[in-house]
């Protein structure tokens, strides 16, 4: 038994080998929850991970040539890696950031720092927008509407046509008409204000979206993926309202369900949960 002991003499484990170990199980386990609906990104760190974990393994068995090549292909790929999956690497980063509230948490912080009051949407505009998407309901108007929440919108808002509005049921149903030059795309709401319209969002990678779910709800995921944003989807075709967040998509049964779910997301902001 001694002898076995004194075989494995080399290995030590110490308070920050404990440390190590549950500081990267934990960056692994926000890695994975951040990427598991995203079949691209999750292939492009499993191969990483291999990569990686072989190069160990053939460096600890001193095998010089494997070690090498495998070093020149770590040096050069991932390079490479970033060049190409760049987009899908932004998104990996996004995601994690929220997965872990990293995001959330510092915006709140800067904010206390700087004395910034954040703007909620107040009852008013909530009734104002759910008589919007009422009658846009009724009428079968298409519409995709971002409520914005710790995440900044700067970089879909720069898409768009921006102005500064208050929110009002008649100027979003006017925005949204089909022969307005504004209608295609997404309308933008900051607080109690509409700050833009017309705006480009990313659409989803995924592959297990139901087929009647057309491009708006594509573009919803694809939004809600990258930040904490709510968003409001009125289908063209039936007239049905959605509400997307968090990579999921809730099919709204009526107006009070919905005037429910937006006062939900106030009461979630205020509380700073």
């Amino acid at each position: 038994m001694a002898e076995i002991l004194g075989t494995f003499s080399f290995l030590s484990f110490g308070l920050a080998d404990l440390l190590d170990i549950l500081m990267m199980a934990a960056v692994i386990f926000f890695l994975f929850r951040a990427i598991r609906k995203d079949s691209t990104v999750l292939n492009i760190v499993l191969v990483l991970v291999v990569v990686i974990a072989l190069q160990a393994v053939v460096s600890m068995l001193g095998m010089r040539m494997m070690t090498s090549l495998l070093n020149a292909i770590l040096d050069v790929g991932v390079l490479a890696i970033i060049i190409i999956f760049q987009p899908e690497i932004r998104h990996l980063i996004n995601r994690f950031a929220l997965s872990s509230g990293i995001t959330r948490r510092a915006g709140e912080l800067f904010n206390r720092i700087l004395g910034v009051k954040e703007e909620r949407l107040g009852s008013r505009s909530v009734e104002e927008l759910v008589e919007a998407v009422r009658a846009m309901s009724a009428e079968k108007t298409g519409a995709l509407i971002v409520l914005e929440h710790k995440s900044p919108m700067d970089e879909y808002i720069s898409t768009g046509d921006k102005f500064e509005a208050e929110i009002n049921r008649r100027l979003i149903m006017n925005i949204f008409f089909k022969n307005s030059p504004l209608h295609d795309g997404a309308m933008i709401i900051e607080g109690n204000r509409i700050v833009a319209a017309r705006c480009q969002l990313p659409m989803t990678n995924r592959t297990d979206i139901p087929a009647h779910y057309g491009m708006r709800h594509r573009a919803a995921l694809g939004l809600s993926e990258d930040t904490d944003a709510s968003i409001l989807v009125v289908s063209e075709e039936t007239g049905h309202v959605s509400y997307v967040h968090n990579g999921e998509i809730n099919t709204i049964k009526d107006m009070k369900e919905l005037r429910q779910i937006l006062a939900g997301a106030m009461d979630e902001e205020q509380s700073g949960s």
